[in-house]
């Protein structure tokens, strides 16, 4: 909850842009020694976690560059890190690139220096969110759905609705749902709620869950009202929620697919599976920050994050996608063709991608409820927790 209160002064940022960027950096210099990185948990590891999964030590052999790592755990926290300073690189989802352009925290990315940019997967290249007027902000990094994990015995079968999370009911094993499910500690979560009425409420006539008007906002808080009677705890911290599902009776929740391989490879009972009404998802880019006072490390980190042996054990390790397609089949990394089958690899126009929303929408006439009223009705919903 802090990182919202800490983020409100860039939340109010106008999404306009103008004027044609021009990349700051022109060539790779000696490195400065450091890289400074706000990334998501389990996106830049060491072997600290499992030996096995290590891309940092080589590249600070490699070119002397330090890697240094904070941890974020929503979106809302980074754009708040990076409002502050002090930081050169950020792993930034889709709902917060946007803001970080708008609000000139993020410098344009000259591709000519990233030699492995054209090894990126085309769907990926010229993404809205982090291409604004054909100019890059960012590299792509990895991409990945928001999936419903839940405890198999408690659900022999899949569950084939998210109205497991967001509708009391009496679960498989009897008992009610009540206290046994979670949420994303964030105010995109409104978008899942909104995705949910896509299917269930036809009649509200939603076209994106990032595109409200104010009768389809009320309905979605309405269903986040609903859920808030049920939701034990609201989770943004990857290994809070591992913790839950091992020792603290949750059942099922809206989870990313790196908790859903840590658990298995635990051996515990969980699975996870896309419910019919879809799924929203995440496309994280390596942005750079305006201000960054080592930018010849961060260009050396931003062309080692294209690496296919990175790409391909990162895949693995987080259950995503890899930005290089050729991850997935080149051996050089752990990851299969198999592999990035099963993470959805072919699904990409399946999910709902973050997005930051705004007023301006084509969907209901530039009529729609801009984000920051997501986080402050959003902290309303959840009662300050």
């Amino acid at each position: 909850m802090k990182s919202f209160l800490k983020s409100c002064t860039a939340l109010t940022v106008a999404l306009s842009f103008s004027g044609q960027a021009l990349a700051q950096v022109k060539e790779i210099g000696e490195g400065e020694g450091q890289v400074n990185i706000v990334a998501w948990a389990g996106y830049i590891e060491r072997g600290e976690t499992d030996k096995n999964f290590d891309w940092v030590t080589k590249f600070e052999e490699a070119t002397g560059c330090k890697v240094n790592v904070k941890t974020a755990n929503t979106s809302d926290e980074m754009v708040a890190l990076m409002n502050e300073g002090g930081f050169d690189l950020v792993t930034a989802s889709g709902d917060a690139s946007l803001r970080l352009i708008a609000g000139k925290r993020v410098q344009p990315i000259n591709i000519d220096l990233i030699k492995s940019w054209g090894t990126v997967d085309d769907r990926l290249k010229d993404a809205p969110w982090h291409t604004v007027d054909g100019v890059h902000y960012g590299v792509p990094y990895m991409w990945g759905p928001n999936v419903l994990m839940y405890n198999t015995n408690v659900f022999k079968e899949a569950p084939k609705s998210w109205s497991v999370v967001f509708e009391e009911t009496n679960l498989p094993d009897g008992k009610s749902n009540k206290g046994r499910v979670q949420a994303y500690d964030g105010p995109i979560h409104v978008a899942d709620a909104a995705l949910y009425l896509m299917k269930r409420k036809p009649e509200l006539g939603i076209k994106s869950p990032y595109e409200l008007n104010e009768e389809q906002y009320k309905a979605a808080l309405d269903l986040l009202r609903t859920q808030r009677t049920l939701v034990g705890r609201y989770w943004h911290d990857a290994f809070i929620q591992i913790d839950d599902f091992k020792n603290e009776g949750v059942v099922a929740s809206g989870s990313w697919p790196f908790q859903v391989n840590l658990l298995k490879g635990e051996k515990q009972p969980v699975a996870s599976v896309f419910p019919e009404e879809g799924v929203t998802g995440w496309a994280d880019t390596t942005m750079m920050h305006v201000d960054a006072a080592n930018p010849n490390c961060s260009y050396m980190w931003m062309e080692h994050s294209l690496s296919s042996n990175l790409q391909s054990d990162l895949s693995v390790w987080f259950g995503a996608n890899p930005s290089v397609p050729a991850a997935c089949t080149d051996g050089r990394g752990m990851q299969t063709a198999e592999g990035c089958t099963t993470n959805g690899l072919d699904n990409f126009e399946k999910v709902k991608f973050w997005t930051t929303p705004t007023s301006k929408c084509a969907s209901q006439n530039d009529q729609c409820v801009p984000y920051y009223r997501w986080v402050s009705d959003y902290i309303g919903v959840i009662g300050g927790r």
